[in-house]
Protein backbone atom coordinates (compact mmCIF):
# COMPACT_ATOMS: atom_id res chain seq x y z
CA UNK A 1 0.00 0.00 0.00
CA UNK A 2 1.43 3.61 -0.48
CA UNK A 3 1.77 6.09 1.88
CA UNK A 4 -0.23 8.84 1.84
CA UNK A 5 1.34 12.53 2.16
CA UNK A 6 -0.07 15.88 2.45
CA UNK A 7 1.23 18.52 0.42
CA UNK A 8 0.62 22.68 1.08
CA UNK A 9 -0.33 24.00 -1.86
CA UNK A 10 0.54 27.42 -3.06
CA UNK A 11 -2.47 29.53 -3.08
CA UNK A 12 -1.56 32.45 -4.76
CA UNK A 13 0.03 30.13 -7.66
CA UNK A 14 -3.13 28.16 -8.02
CA UNK A 15 -5.45 31.74 -8.29
CA UNK A 16 -2.70 32.72 -10.53
CA UNK A 17 -3.75 29.54 -12.70
CA UNK A 18 -7.05 29.78 -12.49
CA UNK A 19 -7.79 33.42 -13.48
CA UNK A 20 -5.14 32.01 -16.92
CA UNK A 21 -7.08 28.97 -17.13
CA UNK A 22 -10.67 31.44 -17.98
CA UNK A 23 -10.61 32.81 -21.01
CA UNK A 24 -9.11 29.65 -22.33
CA UNK A 25 -12.32 27.80 -21.25
CA UNK A 26 -14.11 26.61 -24.25
CA UNK A 27 -17.84 27.32 -24.66
CA UNK A 28 -18.27 30.01 -21.79
CA UNK A 29 -20.14 33.45 -22.64
CA UNK A 30 -19.45 36.46 -20.78
CA UNK A 31 -22.74 38.16 -19.94
CA UNK A 32 -22.92 41.90 -19.07
CA UNK A 33 -25.74 42.96 -17.27
CA UNK A 34 -26.56 46.56 -16.94
CA UNK A 35 -28.76 48.36 -14.84
CA UNK A 36 -32.31 47.90 -15.58
CA UNK A 37 -34.32 51.02 -16.10
CA UNK A 38 -37.75 52.16 -14.65
CA UNK A 39 -41.03 52.15 -16.17
CA UNK A 40 -42.01 55.25 -16.94
CA UNK A 41 -45.72 55.37 -15.24
CA UNK A 42 -48.28 56.17 -17.64
CA UNK A 43 -50.60 59.13 -17.37
CA UNK A 44 -54.14 58.16 -16.03
CA UNK A 45 -56.63 58.98 -18.45
CA UNK A 46 -59.58 61.67 -17.81
CA UNK A 47 -62.54 60.06 -16.39
CA UNK A 48 -65.49 61.58 -17.92
CA UNK A 49 -68.10 61.57 -14.53
CA UNK A 50 -72.09 62.61 -14.71
CA UNK A 51 -74.70 62.76 -12.39
CA UNK A 52 -78.29 62.16 -11.91
CA UNK A 53 -80.77 64.05 -9.30
CA UNK A 54 -84.33 63.48 -9.27
CA UNK A 55 -86.82 64.29 -7.13
CA UNK A 56 -91.05 63.01 -6.93
CA UNK A 57 -93.11 65.83 -5.63
CA UNK A 58 -92.77 69.68 -5.68
CA UNK A 59 -91.61 69.94 -2.04
CA UNK A 60 -88.47 68.45 -2.69
CA UNK A 61 -87.31 70.99 -5.41
CA UNK A 62 -84.91 72.58 -2.80
CA UNK A 63 -82.84 69.41 -2.12
CA UNK A 64 -83.25 68.94 -6.16
CA UNK A 65 -81.49 72.26 -6.73
CA UNK A 66 -79.12 71.22 -3.70
CA UNK A 67 -78.26 68.14 -5.31
CA UNK A 68 -77.41 69.72 -8.91
CA UNK A 69 -75.15 72.56 -7.27
CA UNK A 70 -73.54 69.97 -5.13
CA UNK A 71 -72.56 67.50 -7.44
CA UNK A 72 -71.80 69.91 -10.76
CA UNK A 73 -68.80 71.69 -7.76
CA UNK A 74 -68.07 68.42 -6.67
CA UNK A 75 -67.30 66.77 -10.14
CA UNK A 76 -65.40 69.63 -11.51
CA UNK A 77 -63.29 70.09 -8.33
CA UNK A 78 -61.71 66.38 -9.02
CA UNK A 79 -58.62 66.22 -10.09
CA UNK A 80 -59.12 63.78 -13.34
CA UNK A 81 -62.01 64.01 -13.76
CA UNK A 82 -64.58 65.75 -16.37
CA UNK A 83 -68.12 66.68 -15.39
CA UNK A 84 -69.80 64.90 -18.48
CA UNK A 85 -73.12 66.27 -17.57
CA UNK A 86 -76.16 66.49 -14.83
CA UNK A 87 -79.04 64.40 -15.87
CA UNK A 88 -82.05 65.63 -13.95
CA UNK A 89 -86.20 64.66 -13.57
CA UNK A 90 -87.60 67.20 -11.20
CA UNK A 91 -90.88 66.25 -10.02
CA UNK A 92 -91.12 62.67 -12.05
CA UNK A 93 -91.85 59.48 -9.85
CA UNK A 94 -89.17 57.00 -10.20
CA UNK A 95 -91.50 53.55 -10.64
CA UNK A 96 -91.07 53.68 -14.15
CA UNK A 97 -87.93 54.60 -16.59
CA UNK A 98 -89.57 55.14 -19.61
CA UNK A 99 -91.42 58.52 -18.13
CA UNK A 100 -88.19 59.88 -16.92
CA UNK A 101 -86.65 61.79 -20.08
CA UNK A 102 -83.20 62.68 -18.36
CA UNK A 103 -82.83 59.42 -16.74
CA UNK A 104 -83.24 58.20 -20.88
CA UNK A 105 -81.14 60.60 -22.01
CA UNK A 106 -78.49 59.63 -19.91
CA UNK A 107 -78.90 56.26 -20.58
CA UNK A 108 -78.26 57.02 -24.43
CA UNK A 109 -75.19 59.05 -23.69
CA UNK A 110 -73.33 56.07 -22.40
CA UNK A 111 -74.15 53.77 -25.00
CA UNK A 112 -72.36 56.42 -26.84
CA UNK A 113 -69.73 55.92 -24.91
CA UNK A 114 -69.98 60.06 -23.75
CA UNK A 115 -69.73 58.26 -19.73
CA UNK A 116 -67.40 56.51 -17.90
CA UNK A 117 -68.96 57.34 -14.17
CA UNK A 118 -72.35 58.05 -12.35
CA UNK A 119 -73.12 59.62 -9.25
CA UNK A 120 -76.17 59.43 -7.72
CA UNK A 121 -77.28 60.54 -4.28
CA UNK A 122 -78.84 56.87 -3.38
CA UNK A 123 -81.00 54.18 -5.20
CA UNK A 124 -84.43 55.31 -4.51
CA UNK A 125 -83.53 58.61 -6.60
CA UNK A 126 -82.04 56.30 -9.69
CA UNK A 127 -85.04 53.83 -9.62
CA UNK A 128 -87.72 52.61 -7.40
CA UNK A 129 -88.66 49.38 -9.19
CA UNK A 130 -86.12 46.38 -8.65
CA UNK A 131 -86.05 45.28 -11.81
CA UNK A 132 -85.71 48.45 -13.43
CA UNK A 133 -82.76 49.27 -11.13
CA UNK A 134 -80.82 45.98 -11.81
CA UNK A 135 -81.48 45.90 -15.59
CA UNK A 136 -80.80 49.81 -15.91
CA UNK A 137 -77.06 49.22 -13.48
CA UNK A 138 -76.29 46.27 -15.41
CA UNK A 139 -76.62 47.40 -18.68
CA UNK A 140 -74.64 51.00 -18.38
CA UNK A 141 -71.78 48.53 -16.97
CA UNK A 142 -72.00 46.67 -20.16
CA UNK A 143 -71.88 50.05 -21.91
CA UNK A 144 -68.56 51.03 -19.59
CA UNK A 145 -70.18 53.37 -17.30
CA UNK A 146 -70.22 52.52 -13.38
CA UNK A 147 -72.55 54.35 -10.71
CA UNK A 148 -71.52 55.19 -7.02
CA UNK A 149 -74.92 55.91 -4.75
CA UNK A 150 -73.46 57.59 -2.06
CA UNK A 151 -76.14 57.56 0.93
CA UNK A 152 -76.23 53.92 0.40
CA UNK A 153 -72.26 52.97 0.04
CA UNK A 154 -72.16 51.16 -3.15
CA UNK A 155 -69.96 51.52 -6.13
CA UNK A 156 -70.81 48.60 -8.72
CA UNK A 157 -67.25 49.02 -9.42
CA UNK A 158 -66.92 46.95 -6.25
CA UNK A 159 -67.08 43.01 -6.62
CA UNK A 160 -70.01 42.62 -3.80
CA UNK A 161 -71.78 45.86 -5.32
CA UNK A 162 -74.36 43.58 -6.99
CA UNK A 163 -75.81 41.59 -3.51
CA UNK A 164 -75.81 44.67 -2.20
CA UNK A 165 -78.04 46.59 -4.76
CA UNK A 166 -80.19 43.83 -4.86
CA UNK A 167 -81.46 44.70 -1.00
CA UNK A 168 -81.46 47.78 -1.27
CA UNK A 169 -83.40 48.40 -4.24
CA UNK A 170 -86.01 45.74 -3.15
CA UNK A 171 -86.38 48.48 0.19
CA UNK A 172 -86.63 51.50 -2.44
CA UNK A 173 -89.52 49.50 -4.18
CA UNK A 174 -91.20 48.29 -1.22
CA UNK A 175 -90.82 52.16 0.24
CA UNK A 176 -92.73 53.38 -3.01
CA UNK A 177 -95.63 50.69 -2.74
CA UNK A 178 -96.05 51.68 0.73
CA UNK A 179 -96.46 55.38 0.60
CA UNK A 180 -98.80 53.92 -2.86
CA UNK A 181 -101.03 52.33 -0.70
CA UNK A 182 -101.20 54.72 2.03
CA UNK A 183 -102.21 57.57 -0.28
CA UNK A 184 -104.63 55.61 -2.05
CA UNK A 185 -106.38 54.81 0.91
CA UNK A 186 -107.00 58.74 1.76
CA UNK A 187 -107.95 59.44 -1.48
CA UNK A 188 -110.55 56.65 -1.13
CA UNK A 189 -111.10 57.75 2.44
CA UNK A 190 -112.06 61.20 1.38
CA UNK A 191 -114.25 59.71 -1.81
CA UNK A 192 -116.33 57.83 0.73
CA UNK A 193 -116.68 61.12 2.82
CA UNK A 194 -117.55 63.24 -0.33
CA UNK A 195 -114.41 65.50 -0.33
CA UNK A 196 -113.04 65.96 -3.76
CA UNK A 197 -109.26 66.28 -4.49
CA UNK A 198 -108.86 69.80 -6.19
CA UNK A 199 -108.45 70.04 -9.45
CA UNK A 200 -107.82 73.32 -11.42
CA UNK A 201 -111.29 74.10 -13.38
CA UNK A 202 -111.64 76.94 -15.61
CA UNK A 203 -114.58 78.54 -13.91
CA UNK A 204 -113.65 77.91 -10.48
CA UNK A 205 -110.97 78.48 -8.18
CA UNK A 206 -109.87 77.08 -4.61
CA UNK A 207 -112.02 77.72 -1.44
CA UNK A 208 -110.93 78.80 1.74
CA UNK A 209 -110.95 75.24 3.28
CA UNK A 210 -108.77 73.97 0.20
CA UNK A 211 -111.38 71.19 -0.83
CA UNK A 212 -114.46 72.85 -2.15
CA UNK A 213 -115.19 74.63 -5.89
CA UNK A 214 -115.91 78.17 -5.50
CA UNK A 215 -117.52 79.92 -8.57
CA UNK A 216 -115.09 82.74 -10.43
CA UNK A 217 -117.91 85.27 -11.38
CA UNK A 218 -116.19 86.89 -14.55
CA UNK A 219 -115.73 83.37 -15.87
CA UNK A 220 -118.41 81.93 -14.99
CA UNK A 221 -120.30 84.06 -17.29
CA UNK A 222 -118.29 82.47 -20.10
CA UNK A 223 -119.35 79.57 -19.48
CA UNK A 224 -123.25 80.38 -19.06
CA UNK A 225 -122.94 81.75 -22.66
CA UNK A 226 -120.95 77.93 -23.93
CA UNK A 227 -123.80 75.97 -22.66
CA UNK A 228 -126.46 78.69 -23.63
CA UNK A 229 -125.19 78.17 -27.45
CA UNK A 230 -125.14 74.60 -27.42
CA UNK A 231 -128.40 74.60 -25.98
CA UNK A 232 -129.53 76.45 -29.25
CA UNK A 233 -127.89 74.15 -31.15
CA UNK A 234 -124.63 75.93 -32.07
CA UNK A 235 -122.34 73.52 -33.49
CA UNK A 236 -118.63 73.33 -31.76
CA UNK A 237 -117.58 75.36 -34.45
CA UNK A 238 -119.46 77.69 -34.62
CA UNK A 239 -119.36 78.48 -30.79
CA UNK A 240 -115.33 78.69 -31.31
CA UNK A 241 -116.27 81.73 -33.66
CA UNK A 242 -118.55 83.48 -31.60
CA UNK A 243 -116.37 83.21 -28.60
CA UNK A 244 -113.39 84.71 -30.62
CA UNK A 245 -115.58 87.18 -32.69
CA UNK A 246 -116.15 88.69 -28.95
CA UNK A 247 -112.81 88.57 -27.81
CA UNK A 248 -113.25 86.23 -24.78
CA UNK A 249 -109.59 84.41 -23.97
CA UNK A 250 -109.48 80.76 -23.48
CA UNK A 251 -108.72 79.41 -19.77
CA UNK A 252 -104.82 79.89 -21.06
CA UNK A 253 -105.25 83.44 -21.82
CA UNK A 254 -104.98 82.48 -25.56
CA UNK A 255 -107.27 84.39 -28.11
CA UNK A 256 -107.97 81.23 -30.38
CA UNK A 257 -110.34 78.72 -29.00
CA UNK A 258 -109.87 74.70 -29.67
CA UNK A 259 -112.98 71.97 -30.53
CA UNK A 260 -111.05 69.92 -27.64
CA UNK A 261 -111.32 72.49 -24.73
CA UNK A 262 -115.35 73.49 -25.69
CA UNK A 263 -115.97 70.19 -26.29
CA UNK A 264 -114.54 69.01 -22.76
CA UNK A 265 -116.67 72.00 -21.25
CA UNK A 266 -120.20 70.75 -22.78
CA UNK A 267 -119.16 66.99 -21.65
CA UNK A 268 -117.67 68.38 -17.46
CA UNK A 269 -120.58 67.47 -15.02
CA UNK A 270 -118.94 70.19 -12.73
CA UNK A 271 -120.75 72.76 -14.81
CA UNK A 272 -124.18 71.03 -14.21
CA UNK A 273 -123.27 71.18 -10.02
CA UNK A 274 -122.12 67.51 -9.75
CA UNK A 275 -119.01 66.16 -8.91
CA UNK A 276 -118.42 62.14 -10.21
CA UNK A 277 -115.44 60.53 -8.66
CA UNK A 278 -113.13 57.85 -10.00
CA UNK A 279 -114.24 58.51 -13.58
CA UNK A 280 -110.57 57.35 -14.34
CA UNK A 281 -108.12 54.78 -13.74
CA UNK A 282 -103.79 55.32 -13.62
CA UNK A 283 -102.20 52.36 -13.55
Amino acid sequence: MAEIRTEQMNTEKVSTAAQNAVPEAKGMEIITLEPQKKAQKEKAPILRVAAYARVSHETEMDSFDAQVGYYTTFIEGQTGWQLAGIYTDPMISGTSAQKRPGFLQMVKDCEDGKIDLILCKSISRFARNTMDTLTYVRHLQNQGADIIFETNGIDTRDAYSEMMLTVWAAFAQEESRSISENTKWGIRKRFEEGVARWCKIYGYRKGNDGSQYEIVPEEAENIRLIFALADRGKSIDQIKKELEERNIPTPTGKTAWTRSNIHKMLRNEKYVGDLKLQKFYTE
